[in-house]
């Protein structure tokens, strides 16, 4: 009898977790929406050394909560940036570079600390090597400021491009040679 009796409590406990203890939606689920950032100028040549290039298409988003205004995910810088070797005898190899947000003073505008340095990486395989004449292109989403979003905050965004220059020849070798007569094993000369 007890057995049916633990069975029946079991049963009951079980039916009331599923049926009557589960959450109820609230009915109003939070919007998520991108906020989006006017970067002035959005597109700008720039020139380092032998290199020179090309930021286009510079905007700053962050995904906010509609209503509450609580930010969902952080500002995050995005652009391509072009960048063309201008030699006319020398290949450079591209390390990498350091984004820099500088402030009204001229100083660097700190991010926070659970975020990520933002920094340029020629990751695919031959886009790092740019011989004369040459260009590549890379997307640009890298973490922005919280601070710099506020009017008038930001003054300029710095690209700290670092590379490598190789020199460039082109040499001409002259290999002298002889073919020999099929039919008698002759040089012709």
């Amino acid at each position: 009898m007890w057995k049916w009796v633990v069975v029946a409590v079991l049963g009951a406990v079980v039916a009331a977790m599923t049926l009557g203890c589960s959450q109820q939606s609230s009915g109003t689920a939070e919007v998520i929406q991108d906020k989006t950032y006017t970067v002035t100028p959005a597109a700008m040549k720039v020139k380092a050394g032998i290199v020179t290039g090309e930021i286009t298409e510079m905007k700053v988003t962050e995904r906010v909560e509609k209503g509450s205004g609580r930010v969902d995910s952080p500002a995050k810088l995005t652009a391509k940036v072009a960048l063309r070797n201008t030699s006319a005898s020398q290949t450079i190899r591209l390390v990498g570079g350091k984004i820099r947000y500088i402030d009204a003073q001229g100083m660097a505008i700190k991010l926070e600390k659970e975020r990520t340095e933002p920094t340029l990486k020629f990751a695919s395989y031959g886009s790092d090597r740019l011989d004369p004449g040459q260009e590549t292109t890379q997307s640009l989403d890298v973490d922005f400021p919280a601070e710099a979003l506020k009017a008038k905050k930001l003054k300029s965004i710095r690209l700290e491009l670092a590379y490598i220059p190789l020199p460039y020849r082109e040499e001409m070798v002259a290999i002298t040679v002889s073919i020999g007569d099929q039919d008698q094993g002759k040089a012709i000369k």
